[in-house]
């Protein structure tokens, strides 16, 4: 796979539009919104402060809808090769070694990324490479940004074989107030940074899980930006190769 242009700023950022998974849910509530609205309107008036309220606030209500459905249209600008790029908008609350349980069963270097109401909820592919995995497992829906989440709560498994044979896996975690997880990814496809991973709705986390020899590039706390947030780099096994030949060569 051939390297894409230096990173520079990402003009089609802006460039807006709605996320096919909220479709049906604006047009139901845009139809609840029209109705109710004429029913106060009908039995009170326009001119009662009332009418004026409720305009308000389902206009409110509304709004915030339309800004968690928002899909920017984005790609990576950066090289690709042992690159892990950021799944989800959201701000980094885990960096730490950890025990993998469901697919690794070793020590694996996890970073978790949490996203807010406010966030948008489109899930990207982090890496390139082949999909080997996929499942999804039921459980609980306690707040995302708590330890258990990763283990308890309700998730979706993805695994990655990249070019360079590192396996690199995508956990895409209900919350609170997420309770539904959409993964587009199927077993055996390949798949591409820029790609749609899937999408949560509500509220959620989004954990990768790298090998402990990968290079950290984000902090605990900072913010970042699915598909464009550089927050790894896997290590480059050829170069270990080649310098382990040379020294016993």
């Amino acid at each position: 796979m051939s390297k894409k242009k230096p990173l520079i700023h990402n003009k089609r950022r802006n460039n807006i539009r709605i996320h096919h998974e909220g479709v049906n849910t604006l047009a139901l509530c845009g139809i609840i919104y029209v109705i109710v609205l004429w029913c106060a309107w009908h039995f009170h008036g326009l001119a009662h402060w009332s009418l004026w309220v409720l305009i308000g606030i389902l206009t409110v209500i509304y709004g915030i809808l339309l800004n968690f459905f928002r899909c920017p249209t984005r790609m990576f600008m950066g090289p690709i090769t042992n690159s892990v790029v950021a799944p989800a908008d959201g701000r980094v609350v885990v960096i730490e070694e950890v025990e993998e349980r469901e697919y690794f069963h070793d020590k694996r270097l996890m970073i978790s990324i949490f996203m807010s109401l406010t966030n948008v909820h489109a899930n990207w592919v982090p890496c390139e490479g082949r999909i080997l995995k996929v499942s999804h497992q039921k459980g609980n829906f306690m707040k995302a940004y708590l330890p258990k989440a990763s283990t308890e709560n309700e998730r979706s498994m993805i695994v990655i074989r990249t070019p360079q044979r590192e396996d690199v896996l995508v956990r895409q975690i209900a919350g609170a107030m997420a309770r539904r997880i959409v993964t587009y990814s199927k077993p055996h496809e390949e798949c591409f940074i820029d790609d749609h991973l899937g999408f949560i709705k509500f509220g959620s986390r989004v954990d990768v899980y790298l090998p402990l020899d990968a290079e950290v590039l984000v902090k605990m706390g900072q913010a970042t930006v699915g598909d464009e947030t550089l927050i790894a780099r896997l290590p480059d096994r050829s170069k270990q190769q080649n310098a382990h030949e040379e020294k016993y060569s």
